[in-house]
């Protein structure tokens, strides 16, 4: 649900993205897909009560994420778009318990089977990735793919990379890099994964929003450092990136928005989304992109 920054109240909002060319559109086994010669956008939306708890003990979630991703994997192949760019998760009750493990969890486990269904790496070079939790409804999934150079991925040296976490974080590790710069068209593209208070493997600032907030732009800042060092002709600053913000709780956004401006000043382009994060003791956190024709804008 977009929020008003000033307010914190819902309002209508869209997020713009311009490709040219004249797009050719489908759908492949559940998966609703356009592209023109470059990109390929798709969605895939998967309902648990389609599937039944397994014998070896799959959960419907995990059975859900697993065929979503080999259907995404699926398509990309058939159309020839060989580089995943993004992937956007989002997950009812992330952060609730089912069948003896909290969900977002058991959605680790669906996607790592679904990329290694495939063949596909889950460590090192893996796409970058949002997870985030919405109240009920389908496990929903959007992705970015390209055909251009094999997209560069990105570590951050104040964090231990998602999938190498340890297992007190869940059976299987997140299969995500922290951001990555693909090129398209000619230019550098940078997705930044979602980005929280969280150093080396461990949340910080637990119950402050504002040193989250801080903590969270700590993280950013060090991650185009360490982008400028991995290709330095990508050299993003703070300035080109659209922001897209989740916010656990929609009174915090004020707080959240006072970090931002200060930090940021009053030209950023921000979004602000109300969402559960993927650990409970997270109260916000930050994706963004840079080096591509994107706005934030109002629907009428």
């Amino acid at each position: 649900m977009p929020l008003d920054a000033a307010s914190a109240h819902s309002a209508a909002a869209c997020e713009l993205w311009a490709a040219g060319g004249r797009p050719a559109y489908g759908e492949r086994g559940g998966v609703r897909y356009g592209h023109n010669d470059d990109i390929l956008f798709g969605a895939i939306q998967l309902d648990e009560s389609a599937f039944a708890m397994t014998s070896d003990g799959k959960t419907p979630l995990q059975q859900a994420a697993e065929s979503a991703y080999k259907a995404i994997f699926a398509l990309t192949d058939a159309l020839a778009f060989p580089y995943i760019l993004r992937f956007w998760n989002y997950i009812a009750d992330i952060n609730g318990d089912s069948h003896g493990l909290e969900r977002y969890r058991q959605f680790n486990m669906g996607r790592q089977d679904g990329f290694l269904s495939r063949g596909r790496e889950v460590l090192g070079s893996v796409p970058a990735a949002s997870a985030v939790g919405f109240e009920a409804g389908p496990l929903t999934i959007y992705f970015l793919a390209g055909r251009g150079a094999t997209p560069i991925a990105i570590e951050n040296p104040r964090q231990v990379s998602a999938y190498h976490y340890p297992q007190n974080y869940g059976p299987r590790s997140p299969t995500f890099s922290r951001a990555s710069v693909a090129r398209i068209g000619g230019s550098e593209v940078l997705f930044l994964s979602g980005t929280a208070s969280i150093v080396g493997h461990r949340t910080l600032h637990a119950g402050d929003v504002a040193a989250q907030t801080r903590e969270t732009l700590a993280n950013i800042r060090a991650m185009l450092a360490e982008a400028a060092r991995v290709v330095p002709q990508a050299h993003f600053t703070l300035d080109d990136l659209c922001y897209k913000i989740y916010v656990r709780h929609a009174k915090d956004v004020a707080a959240i928005h006072e970090e931002l401006r200060l930090a940021l000043g009053d030209a950023a382009r921000l979004m602000f989304l109300r969402a559960d994060i993927c650990r409970d003791d997270l109260l916000m956190e930050i994706e963004a992109s840079a080096g591509h024709p994107l706005e934030f804008g109002l629907r009428g």
